[in-house]
């Protein structure tokens, strides 16, 4: 019989991964809703408008403002400096977009990519009450994010389609999502759906409390997005201006 030495089990332990407590799915989600204040303060969000700032990898600042409507809309306006503003409206019905390089014009988001985009729409999230919402919910395995090993798991839309989030078993809250893209943006990768499927990864830090009691995340990377988000404000349940719905004149 082999004997192990302290120092020899000591340095097993250290390079071994991170070994997470067994966990059901529904207890990781139950959590998850926990952590971001429950799922009744979930589903009491309304809206949300948020203004970050982000720097590309040239040097140059964008500025974002994204306005959402608890499953009727998301518009986010991007501005690029001297090359112009690129706006984005998905509603519960049509979707548009502007393209600076046509003089920012509108011009209407195909069918099919106005409808990957509806689960985007809803303000608690796909992983809260996802049985309701007709979702399936799975645990997938591990993920490693930034050094730490999370729980990874995997929520199946009505739809058909994918998405994998990681959660951080201290805080419970979303360190990083892959999802499929909607079409408009994103960067063809390696991904869990297929070395050719277009997915689009997320990862959140910097989760902070607004005065009303909702939990967000400060810090947004995405991949093919210009690098770091750093919100800077961040209103919920405020009147949406029901102009935001349609594309400028």
């Amino acid at each position: 019989m082999k004997k192990w030495a302290l120092p020899g089990i000591i340095t097993l332990l250290i390079s071994c991964p991170a070994i997470l407590p067994a966990q059901t799915v529904d207890e990781i989600i139950s959590k998850y809703e926990s952590a971001m204040g429950g799922r009744e303060k979930l589903e009491s969000l309304k809206s949300v408008y948020m203004e970050g700032v982000s720097v590309m990898q040239n040097g140059n600042e964008l500025t974002t403002h994204i306005t959402k409507v608890n499953k009727s809309l998301l518009r986010t306006e991007t501005s690029f400096g001297a090359m112009g503003n690129f706006t984005m409206i998905a509603t519960d019905k049509a979707g548009w977009f502007s393209n600076p390089r046509n003089g920012g014009k509108f011009e209407a988001m195909p069918e099919e990519v106005v409808r990957a985009m509806q689960p985007e729409l809803d303000l608690s999230g796909q992983i809260s009450n996802y049985a309701a919402k007709g979702n399936k919910a799975e645990l997938v395995g591990r993920d490693t994010v930034n050094g730490k090993t999370c729980y990874k798991l995997k929520i199946t839309l009505g739809s058909g389609a994918d998405q994998f989030y990681s959660i951080d078993p201290d805080t419970w809250y979303i360190v990083k999502e892959v999802r499929k893209t909607s079409g408009m943006m994103g960067r063809r990768q390696q991904n869990p759906g297929g070395p050719n499927s277009d997915y689009v990864t997320a990862e959140y830090e910097d989760y902070q409390k607004t005065p009303e009691g909702y939990v967000f995340p400060h810090t947004i990377k995405r991949t093919g997005m210009g690098g770091n988000m750093m919100i800077e404000k961040i209103e919920v349940n405020q009147q949406v201006d029901p102009k935001l719905y349609q594309p400028a004149p």
